[in-house]
């Protein structure tokens, strides 16, 4: 089994050393890294190109944005399963990649995912926030739950016959395909109770108070196009308490 870990960049030469190294401590040996840069002006290419990983593919053009990016990872891909990992993250352990792999032996399973840590973005030792995930239940999108993408891996195939991000969501793409996989098309999924990322705070979304509205809009316009049309109470509230608890988990 192959699995291709896709990574999206764009001037990351300050963070993408460590996800190189993440990747190049891996027990498992089977998998590619697939690096699709949007035509960073700084060191980052010469990062991505000195390292010697196996099995290497590097792309880098002008794209309109992450979520772009992503889906040329996945049209490139070999990988009979296919990750994420940001140029921003880091996997946790060594054996993240071994874990995944050992759960797509059995047929059945669709996808897999985990926990993740927050950590600062200037001490990668600092955990800020833990993203504590649980096996799926239908009907949990709709009470503003979803696990966290980085750590989502899915067979190949999925995509093939369900499609990649829409690229009309520019800051919840990754919301509004989880939402597509997990509740409409009910892909067998298995979460995976430990921690297989740790992410530096600052991403897009977060940056700014109005990021954190539009995302919320466009969950919510995904959540309408699928006929699942919550209490706004009940989602917001649900949403709020799930958030607030990842600061206090242990």
């Amino acid at each position: 089994m192959l699995i291709s870990v896709i990574t999206a960049s764009y001037n990351s030469e300050k963070t993408i050393t460590d996800t190189i190294h993440s990747l190049q401590m891996q027990t498992l040996k089977s998998f590619e890294s697939i690096f699709v840069d949007g035509n960073s002006s700084d060191g980052t290419l010469d990062i991505i190109n000195r390292s010697e990983l196996e099995q290497k593919q590097v792309y880098s053009e002008p794209d309109e944005g992450i979520y772009e990016a992503m889906n040329k990872g996945i049209a490139h891909a070999k990988g009979d399963v296919i990750g994420f990992l940001n140029s921003d993250d880091f996997y946790a352990d060594k054996d993240v990649l071994k874990d995944v792999a050992f759960l797509f032996k059995d047929p059945e399973v669709d996808a897999c995912y985990g926990n993740l840590c927050y950590v600062g973005k200037q001490n990668k030792n600092r955990i800020v926030r833990h993203w504590k995930s649980e096996p799926f239940k239908p009907g949990m999108f709709q009470k503003g739950w979803v696990p966290p993408h980085p750590t989502f891996f899915a067979r190949r195939a999925v995509y093939e016959k369900y499609g990649g991000f829409d690229t009309s969501y520019k800051i919840a793409a990754d919301y509004e395909l989880l939402l597509r996989m997990f509740e409409v098309e009910k892909i067998k999924t298995i979460y995976i109770p430990k921690v297989l990322v740790h992410m530096r705070l600052g991403g897009e979304t977060n940056k700014s108070f109005q990021n954190i509205i539009a995302q919320n809009q466009e969950i919510w316009k995904a959540l309408k196009m699928y006929d699942l049309n919550p209490s706004l109470w009940s989602f917001f509230s649900s949403k709020t308490r799930n958030r607030l608890s990842q600061y206090v988990y242990k």
